[in-house]
């Protein structure tokens, strides 16, 4: 963090989970929680981090007026109140707490299916009423009946646990899991039709999508067992209310429990409120002590890491690198983009094609966060949104930007482990080669020809005819413009061939400087490079 960041806080969040952002000297935190959309547009421009709840809604609008945002930050699992698009086109990351709350809204669903099987809420109220007729509230027992899940993600994942630990049978629809993984959670994995029609309680783990909506419709609801209850505590538009209302009137399903709902708030108007077998709760999924500390804390952790330039953990529209590879690749990724930076100096401008290679360990990685920097470097000055690894590929593509990679684990290489970079420009084309000296990022070759610098600082880069001489010219008229060197390195195959000369300089050199260098007999070129 090389300037103090601002971040603002448009909707209420625990104070203690904010205590990574609001305890950071570098940070500037203000807590604004009544902005209305108008105001949060005018008000956004300063500010270089959004941290928001489910109420505030982050339009494209609110983006565009954003200029210095870095991060959007929700404080929960869904996103759907973030334009997603709209943030990755201006580069700015979005993360979110997907495991913060991951306990409270399986124990609110475990809770919700336990109120349905005993009418529990009913009850109360009819006791309250001063009523005692215990006959009209007879339940069920969950023992030994299938629970139904649809997703198996994080929150599911605990329902079931708690479901199987009532003793009840587990089944679930995913896509994206194996029959091993749930296997190994004795959980047995088949179709959603399957799913439907055998659930005695069917429980909704999916996020709101375009192909999720009303996922849960009147066809589905039409396979279900007449005794069968429904519960979502997931996302209000995934199950059709129309069809679960007119289910429930028919008789067709024995009852429903609900946290969340096409509209929140709830209408007035709305026909559940009519219905004695539903359970309703206001979006309560999230909503514990320990939860909204959670999920506050684990989004300020990122804030801060990303205004530090450090990947998050749970980035939406950005790779996520597992935390067991943070070590390994953070270096190599900040060695990416000072390779980028070099080659947009040194090597062919208007670049068509771009060729990443990674030699030795680094081969074994994904290297989306590697080409992100890569391109960050090499395109950075050149257009006008900030790059980074959430929107370095779609630029790449809108500037017609080709780009391969290749991974080479064995070798016979001077450095074993080793990452290069290739830019190509119709018949022209530059090789950078680099690797990491001792925790340093050090440039290890150009083309064919082996030397090795810290990539860092002021740079004078030459080539030219390797003869008597020339190295002292460069460094005479140097010394002349009392320009100090700090070191040199020289590559070559052999005396009197090609060579690349690096200086480095504790100054940067002038124009007129290089002209005169240019000028001096067997250079080919002479380039001022800034690292």
């Amino acid at each position: 963090m090389t300037q103090t960041c601002k971040v603002l806080v448009s909707d209420k969040m625990s104070e203690a989970g904010l205590a990574p952002v609001i305890e950071n000297d570098d940070i500037d935190v203000d807590i604004l929680t009544t902005l209305s959309p108008a105001e949060l547009i005018e008000t956004i421009g300063p500010y270089h981090a959004l941290m928001v709840r489910s109420s505030t809604q982050v339009t494209a609008e609110v983006i565009a007026a954003g200029k210095n945002l870095r991060v959007i930050a929700r404080a929960g699992v869904g996103v759907d109140n973030v334009d997603i698009p709209a943030a990755t086109q201006a580069g700015i990351i979005v993360v979110n707490a997907p495991t913060g709350n991951t306990r409270a809204a399986a124990e609110h669903t475990i809770a919700m299916m336990m109120a349905q099987a005993r009418n529990i809420p009913q009850a109360d109220a009819h006791v309250r009423s001063g009523e005692w007729k215990r006959s009209q509230f007879v339940g069920i027992e969950v023992r030994g009946k299938t629970l139904g899940t649809i997703g198996f993600g994080r929150v599911a994942q605990e329902v079931a646990g708690g479901a199987q630990g009532l003793g009840m049978k587990v089944i679930a629809s995913d896509p994206y899991v194996t029959q091993e993984f749930a296997a190994q959670r004795n959980v047995t994995l088949t179709s959603l039709e399957e799913v439907v029609k055998n659930a005695d309680f069917l429980t909704i783990h999916v996020p709101k999508t375009k192909e999720n909506v009303n996922l849960i419709g009147r066809k589905q609801i039409a396979s279900m067992k007449p005794t069968a209850r429904i519960l979502n505590v997931a996302r209000g538009g995934v199950l059709d209310e129309t069809a679960l209302v007119e289910a429930l009137k028919e008789g067709r399903l024995a009852g429903a429990a609900l946290d969340v709902f096409e509209s929140e708030p709830l209408p007035a108007v709305s026909p559940l409120f009519g219905l004695p077998n539903v359970i309703l709760t206001p979006h309560l999924g999230a909503s514990t002590e320990e939860a909204q500390v959670q999920v506050a804390e684990d989004v300020a952790i990122q804030v801060v890491d990303i205004l530090n330039d450090r990947p998050p953990r749970h980035a939406v529209n950005a790779p996520i690198i597992p935390s067991s590879d943070l070590d390994f690749l953070m270096p190599y990724i900040d060695l990416a983009e000072r390779i980028g930076h070099f080659a947009r100096q040194v090597g062919p401008q208007n670049v068509s094609e771009l060729e990443v290679t990674a030699y030795g360990r680094l081969a074994v990685f994904e290297l989306d966060h590697i080409k992100a920097a890569v391109l960050k470097g090499l395109l950075g000055a050149s257009v006008e949104v900030r790059i980074n690894l959430v929107n370095a590929g779609l630029i790449a593509e809108q500037r017609g930007l080709t780009i391969t990679e290749n991974k080479i684990s064995e070798h016979g290489m001077r450095y074993k482990t080793m990452l290069a970079v290739t830019t190509r420009s119709g018949d022209q084309q530059l090789t950078t080669r680099g690797s990491m000296i001792e925790g340093t990022p050090n440039i290890v070759a150009i083309d064919d020809l082996w030397v090795d610098f810290f990539a860092k600082g002021h740079l004078l880069v030459s080539r030219h005819q390797d003869c008597p001489g020339i190295i002292g010219r460069v460094g005479t008229e140097l010394g002349q413009s009392d320009i100090n060197v700090s070191f040199m390195y020289v590559g070559r195959h052999a005396p009197r061939t090609t060579a690349i000369m690096i200086l480095g300089t504790d100054e940067k050199a002038s124009d007129s400087l290089l002209r005169t260098i240019e000028e001096f007999d067997k250079i080919d070129w002479v380039k001022p490079v800034t690292l």
